[in-house]
């Protein structure tokens, strides 16, 4: 089953460049890691081969993960958002009710979150609790210090 992420135009071709990226160059380079310590002997006894063989597996699972990603991925037009809830690539300014601190978010795919940009992932608990919200409504998320009531002030596209 396949998971739909929906991103911007400029979150998506980040995720298109690192893929060739790892395609284009780290494949090619963990190929000639493995033949220059295939080159060194017996493998049996070779731990340069073996992390090099792990390294090339590891590059394989990545491009892999990656294409999935991008093969499943839609561009979200953001001047078209509807703004009378939560969604995608909105951004939320939430009160917390426990605290009373005010913070602004942007609801992203997993892949474009950076909280120091204030950028949250959709699948994270209060990502998940924002979705669908409208202003005024209040969410409850889990988080690992407890539960915590945030209350939507205010809903835009910056």
């Amino acid at each position: 089953m396949s998971n739909v992420s929906y991103y911007t135009e400029e979150g998506l071709k980040k995720l298109k460049d690192e893929l060739s990226h790892l395609k284009d160059v780290e494949r090619p380079a963990a190929s000639q890691a493995i033949a220059e310590a295939r080159d060194k002997g017996d493998l049996s006894e070779n731990a340069e081969y073996d992390a090099a063989k792990e390294a090339q597996g590891m590059l394989e699972m990545r491009i892999s993960k990656l294409e999935a990603i991008v093969a499943n991925a839609r561009i979200i037009d953001e001047n078209s958002l509807d703004l009378s809830k939560a969604l995608i690539h909105s951004t939320v300014k939430i009160k917390n009710l426990n605290n009373k601190m005010i913070m602004n978010y942007k609801l992203v795919a997993q892949s474009e979150a950076d909280l120091s940009k204030g950028h949250i992932s959709v699948e994270s608990p209060i990502g998940k609790a924002l979705l669908g919200k409208q202003v005024g409504d209040v969410a409850e998320a889990q988080v690992p210090v407890g539960s915590i009531k945030l209350e939507v002030l205010e809903i835009s596209r910056d």
